[in-house]
C-alpha cells in the first residue's frame, strides 16, 4: 500500500465540449471503466446503494446542471461516447459527492499562501487507493474558454486545477446530510477553472451555488483569495490571515449565513492545527519558499496516522481507510502546477505544466 506511484503525464485536450469529452473518454478508457467500478464498491460499501440505484440517483442533478452549466453534459455525453459506457454512468460519476460524501466523508488538507507578490495554492487529495491508478492530469483547451489544468479522476469533468487567468482551486470534503440545489461539486469546480476573473469564480459559489457542502479554496494569480464553505445556501467565507487559508475536512467559518451540520472524521481538527503551526508559527523563511517547500508542508507527517500527509492505516475499518493519492503546488502568479502522484513524501518526481 505505500509504494509510490508513477508520474503522471499531461493529457492534451482540445475543442467544443463534444470533442474535448469524446478524446477524454477514448484517451483513458481503462482507467474511467476501473474508476466505475471503485464506485460500485464504494457506493455499496459507503451508502449501501446498488449501481442501478445510484444511477436513478444521480438523474435528478442532470437538470440542475442544465440550469447551470449545461455544456458539461455535453462534454459528459462525449465522455461516455469515447469510453463505450452509457452517459448515466458518466453523470453518476460526476455526482459521486452529492450520492457517497452526504454520508461518508474523504480526507484533504490545503492552503493558501501569498509571499513577495506570489500567490500559490496547495493540497493533499485523500481518498480510497484503489482510485490512485485512476488519477488524470487534464490540460483542456476549450473553444472561446480559457485554457486550464486539471487533476483529478478519469471520467470526470473538474477537480483541483488552475486556468491561464490565474484562478485556481482547491477542494475539501466535507461530510454532511445536507444536499439542496444547485450544482454538483465537480461540475461548480469546472465552472470555477473556466471562470475569467476572481468574482466570476465566487460567483459560482455565491449565485449558481453549490447542492452539497465542501469547502473551495479560491485564489488568483493577483493575490486574491479566500475559502469558501459552499453548499445549497449563502456559503461561509474565510478571509485570509497574515496572507494564509488553511482548511481540512470540517467547516469553521465564522457568521455563516446558513449554517450547515458536519460530521468530520477525528483527524480533520488535528490536521488543520498543524498545517497552522506549520505556516503560522514555524513558517519556512520567506526565501525559501518555492515548490520543493510547500511539498515539505504536504510531506509532513507529525502526529500520525491522523498527519497531513496520510498513509495506510490496517487499524482503521476498511471504508475509512484514506491515503494521499496526489499533491500538488500552484503559483498563480506564474500560472504554474506541479503535480506528485502518490504520496509527496516517498518520491520527488513531479509533473510541473505551466499555462502560458
Amino acid at each position: 500500500m505505500s509504494a509510490a506511484a508513477a508520474p503522471l503525464s499531461v493529457t492534451e485536450l482540445a475543442g467544443g465540449p463534444g470533442e474535448v469529452g469524446e478524446a477524454h473518454g477514448r484517451i483513458h478508457r481503462l482507467p474511467i471503466q476501473r474508476s466505475l467500478e471503485v464506485y460500485g464498491r464504494l457506493f455499496r460499501d459507503f451508502v449501501g446503494l446498488g449501481w442501478a440505484e445510484a444511477r436513478d440517483e444521480a438523474g435528478r442533478f442532470e437538470a440542475m446542471i442544465e440550469r447551470g452549466f449545461p455544456v458539461m453534459l455535453d462534454e459528459m455525453a462525449g465522455i461516455a461516447r469515447g469510453a463505450g459506457v452509457d452517459f448515466l454512468d458518466i453523470l453518476t460519476l460526476n455526482c459521486r459527492s452529492e450520492i457517497a460524501l452526504t454520508r461518508a466523508s474523504g480526507g484533504c488538507s490545503a492552503f493558501s499562501l501569498r509571499r513577495h507578490g506570489q500567490q500559490w495554492l496547495a493540497q493533499n487529495w485523500d481518498w480510497r487507493h484503489d482510485q490512485l491508478g485512476n488519477v488524470v492530469a487534464l490540460r483542456i483547451r476549450g473553444d472561446d474558454r480559457p485554457v486550464l489544468i486539471s487533476i483529478g479522476e478519469a471520467g470526470m469533468v473538474g477537480k483541483v486545477g488552475l486556468n491561464a487567468h490565474g484562478i485556481g482551486v482547491c477542494l475539501n470534503a466535507i461530510r454532511s446530510q445536507t444536499c439542496g440545489e444547485g450544482l454538483p461539486i465537480h461540475v461548480a469546480l469546472r465552472k470555477i477553472l473556466e471562470s475569467p476573473d476572481f468574482d466570476s469564480a465566487l460567483d459560482v459559489a455565491t449565485r449558481d451555488r453549490v447542492c452539497s457542502p465542501a469547502h473551495f479554496l479560491v485564489a488568483s494569480g493577483n493575490g486574491q483569495a479566500v475559502g469558501l464553505e459552499v453548499q445549497p445556501g449563502e456559503p461561509g467565507r474565510i478571509a485570509p490571515r497574515n496572507g494564509i487559508v488553511t482548511h481540512t475536512n470540517h467547516l469553521y467559518a465564522q457568521g455563516a449565513a446558513c449554517p450547515v451540520q458536519d460530521f468530520p472524521r477525528v483527524d480533520s481538527q488535528p490536521r488543520l492545527q498543524r498545517l497552522d503551526t506549520l505556516l503560522h508559527d514555524t513558517p519556512p523563511p520567506e526565501a525559501d519558499i518555492d515548490d520543493a517547500a510547500l511539498f515539505d508542508i504536504l510531506s509532513d507527517h507529525h502526529g500520525a496516522p491522523m498527519s497531513i500527509c496520510r498513509h495506510y492505516n490496517p487499524d482503521q475499518p476498511a471504508d475509512e481507510r484514506m491515503e494521499t493519492l496526489f499533491s500538488v503546488v500552484m503559483n498563480l502568479s506564474e500560472r504554474r502546477l506541479t503535480l506528485r502522484h502518490g504520496k509527496p513524501c516517498e518520491s520527488d518526481d513531479s509533473l510541473s505544466i505551466t499555462l502560458r
